[in-house]
């Protein structure tokens, strides 16, 4: 058995990589813009990584507390149709917004584990905590409030190695926070450009990841 006292420590350290996939929950404003209604979705998802730090405090034989700050790289694309066939208004982008996200996240989960086989494992994970978003361009249409908060539950399973722990874990995020930056009282967006804002009522954040923890 390798590692047979390394989950008595009260607190131990480590880090982590992984690869996300962000989406968003959208909510159409319905609102007759220049004559037309705009029915807008997520047309492409393109994978993005990610890399934190863990701090992790044991709280009992089965509990455990984690502090995981981490930064995170993605992109999604927005694509606008007309209610009426109609090909998307001219307008210096076309019918799509490539929306880049680097949100910095701090959050705090539980780790409820069950009992250790041999050199595996199984755990489940649940928590929540803030993001914020670093990569704010003010120039494009579509722009993202700079605070979300998000609950994330997930899986995972501690491998005990000869050295260290490697727990591969999937998640899912799921953010509460309207991400959608009014367009009114931006006068550096072209007013031929402020539909893409307009059309949508909400944004909300979502995201799946598959991380590798070392620990």
């Amino acid at each position: 058995m390798n590692n047979p006292y390394v989950d008595d420590k009260v607190v131990h350290f480590g880090f982590s990589l992984g690869m996300n996939m962000m989406s968003f929950g959208v909510i159409d404003s319905e609102e007759q813009i220049d004559g037309e209604i705009y029915h807008v979705r997520v047309s492409r998802l393109i994978p993005g990584f990610q890399v934190g730090f863990i701090t992790d405090v044991r709280l009992c034989r089965y509990l455990n507390l984690r502090f995981t700050p981490g930064l995170e790289f993605s992109s999604r694309t927005l694509q606008y149709k007309a209610e009426s066939g109609k090909a998307v208004k001219t307008s210096n982008y076309g019918d799509t917004q490539d929306i880049l996200a680097i949100p910095i996240t701090i959050p705090l989960y539980l780790k409820f584990s069950a009992e250790r086989e041999k050199n595996y494992r199984p755990y489940v994970i649940a928590g929540g905590g803030i993001n914020y978003n670093v990569s704010r361009d003010r120039e494009k249409p579509v722009l993202l409030n700079g605070l979300d908060y998000f609950v994330s539950v997930g899986v995972g399973i501690d491998l005990y190695l000869r050295w260290f722990k490697l727990c591969p874990e999937i998640k899912y995020q799921i953010g509460f926070a309207n991400l959608l930056c009014p367009v009114d009282d931006r006068p550096e967006v072209a007013k031929q450009d402020m539909f893409y804002t307009q059309a949508i009522s909400r944004l909300n954040s979502q995201m799946i990841s598959i991380v590798f923890n070392f620990e």
